[in-house]
């Protein structure tokens, strides 16, 4: 269950006005776990905000992008999804599905950062690493 609240004051902290809109697309956001693109958020919300246009919710998750309440992710058909949870993890995108998923490995995480601290790239000056792991989901039946 998404707490309501939380939703409002991550909203209002970050300095924006909460509207109905906003507090909707950011459920949507947190309701849909498959990394949703503003139309999956737009199909989810028809039935409860038919009024909220795409270019709105559009405008909405790019406000949301600049102030650092979700992270955008784009697939390998280059479509923008958009991203709820923002503590360190890669992607796992299936090409088959088009769905993404979370994936968290501290031990990966401290591998690359060794790496990176032992081994410099010249002239660039790395502030996060984050993979984007594609291939495809195995069904175990």
């Amino acid at each position: 269950m998404i707490n309501m609240q939380k939703i409002r004051d991550r909203i209002a902290e970050s300095g924006l006005k909460v509207t109905p809109q906003r507090i909707a697309v950011f459920e949507a956001l947190m309701n849909i776990k498959d990394h949703p693109s503003a139309e999956i958020i737009k199909n989810y919300l028809s039935e409860t905000y038919p009024s909220v246009s795409l270019s709105t919710i559009y405008n909405i998750l790019e406000t949301f992008v600049d102030k650092g309440l979700i992270k955008k992710i784009k697939t390998e058909n280059d479509i923008k999804r958009y991203d709820p949870v923002l503590n360190k993890h890669h992607h796992l995108y299936c090409q088959k599905s088009d769905t993404i998923l979370d994936y968290y490995d501290k031990e990966l995480d401290n591998l690359i950062r060794d790496y990176f601290r032992d081994k410099k790239i010249p002239d660039f000056e790395i502030e996060d690493i984050k993979l984007h792991i594609t291939g495809k989901t195995i069904n175990k039946n």
